[in-house]
């Protein structure tokens, strides 16, 4: 299950969606997901949908991946399609099922529907963010976007560093997880039997190991830094300067297009 969570991996790649400018992509995720909480009915899913598929294909992320990504969610996406389905109420000529303590309406089944579809595409278009752009691109772009707010005070660079950072070491942790519970398990220990309470009793042997990875990493990580004599962002330069280009241009083009067309089928119920 472990294996299974992809958020923060970067696949590296020269198509032209690895090409975009970082601040491009972040732009766009908050348009995808601004479009996609637009969506009203099936003809503005097919639209994201066919708007996120284009993207997997330009990319060359399979959707294999994107869906492996959200299957460690898989519960908690059922639970929310059962939720709407029993706690969404509609008229008597919609009821679908009445027994006992549970009613079902046709409103709560289309609900339940779009609510869980939404969710898979809000986790795999957001992926998409991470598997196309490397950690350090990610913290210039961001660092880049929130420039305005240093006006005010808002340590901006430190607060880009923290989230990238966070975003690398996602899968380093989750590795050194995998490990822990493989060494665990070659010890006779058990993670998959009993009751709740058994069951995260088992989890402490992983847990104390791990928080003292993470914190002898993060000293490590710290101490390299003061070594290098990192002071934070006043007066610092970077490798690779951030530029727009002619492609990033024509994906703000292709993001507006997406959101207009979404306020027009939202207007009409599609």
């Amino acid at each position: 299950m472990l294996k299974d969570i992809t958020l923060g991996q970067y696949f590296p790649g020269n198509t032209p969606i690895h090409r975009l400018d970082p601040r491009t992509k972040l732009i766009l995720v908050i348009v995808y997901i601004v479009a996609l909480f637009l969506a009203k009915g099936f003809v503005g899913y097919l639209v994201i949908i066919c708007f996120l598929g284009t993207v997997m294909a330009m990319s060359k992320i399979r959707p294999k991946t994107a869906l492996k990504g959200i299957k460690p969610l898989i519960f908690i996406i059922i639970l929310t399609g059962i939720l709407n389905i029993f706690y969404t109420k509609g008229s008597e000529e919609t009821l679908l099922v009445d027994w006992w303590i549970f009613t079902i309406y046709k409103e709560g089944v289309m609900n339940a529907i779009f609510m869980v579809l939404r969710i898979f595409l809000l986790i795999a278009g957001t992926f998409m963010l991470t598997y196309t752009t490397s950690p350090i691109a990610l913290t210039d772009g961001l660092e880049r976007l929130l420039r305005p707010l240093k006006k005010i005070r808002v340590p901006v660079h430190e607060l880009a560093m923290m989230m990238g950072i966070a975003l690398r070491f996602i899968p380093t942790l989750i590795e050194e997880t995998d490990k822990i519970m493989s060494a665990q398990k070659a010890r006779g220990a058990d993670f998959e039997t009993g009751n709740l309470i058994q069951r995260a009793k088992a989890l402490v042997p992983i847990l104390v190991p791990l928080f003292v990875s993470a914190f002898r990493r993060a000293e490590e990580l710290a101490l390299a830094m003061e070594c290098r004599c990192y002071h934070g962002g006043e007066g610092r330069t970077r490798m690779k300067q951030l530029h727009f280009h002619g492609g990033d241009f024509f994906a703000f083009g292709i993001g507006t297009a997406l959101l207009a067309a979404m306020i027009v089928l939202r207007h009409f119920g599609l």
